[in-house]
């Protein structure tokens, strides 16, 4: 008879803070500036030997667009995540999902971070890592409260939790 595992793969109750979407609106803006100037500035300054560059500018732009336009929201409704006594649980992705889990007793490190952005935006990520290469789950868009919340109760179950982690 096969193990079962106390841990199912469902959907994680709370949603990323509203805000999420303005930030990664932004954030993809900016780097859609940055790449399209760039490369707007190369074929204006050396259009006659660059011919490549209007190719490229023309399979660019859609993609910021889309990038700028669709992404933020996209990610905001499909990104979830919960962190409950047992287990740390995330879903995310924009054309793929992925749904990580990590118990308790796993969890090697809890850090938490706040771009320049996120502090304008009062948001922030919240990374929590095992052992493991891939045992990372990181949270993006969280309030700063929240987060901070979140990471202090992970602190207080994680210590009381037995087990070493590895």
């Amino acid at each position: 008879m096969a193990e079962t595992s106390q841990f199912e793969l469902r959907l994680p109750r709370h949603r990323l803070d509203r805000r999420f979407i303005a930030w990664r609106t932004v954030q993809a803006l900016l780097w859609g500036i940055g790449v399209l100037g760039a490369l707007g500035a190369v074929y204006w300054y050396a259009e006659a030997a660059r011919p490549w560059i209007m190719p490229v500018v023309v399979v660019a732009v859609p993609i910021y667009v889309v990038n700028i336009v669709v992404m933020p929201t996209w990610r905001y409704l499909v990104h979830r995540w919960e962190a409950t006594d047992d287990a740390v649980y995330a879903l995310t992705g924009w054309l793929t999902k992925k749904w990580q889990i990590i118990p308790i007793s796993r969890i090697q490190t809890i850090d938490t971070e706040i771009g320049l952005l996120q502090r304008w935006f009062g948001l922030a990520t919240i990374a929590v890592t095992t052992a493991s290469s891939e045992g990372k789950i990181t949270i993006d868009g969280l309030d700063a409260r929240i987060a901070g919340q979140t990471v202090e109760r992970l602190r207080e179950v994680t210590a009381a939790a037995e087990g070493d982690a590895t």
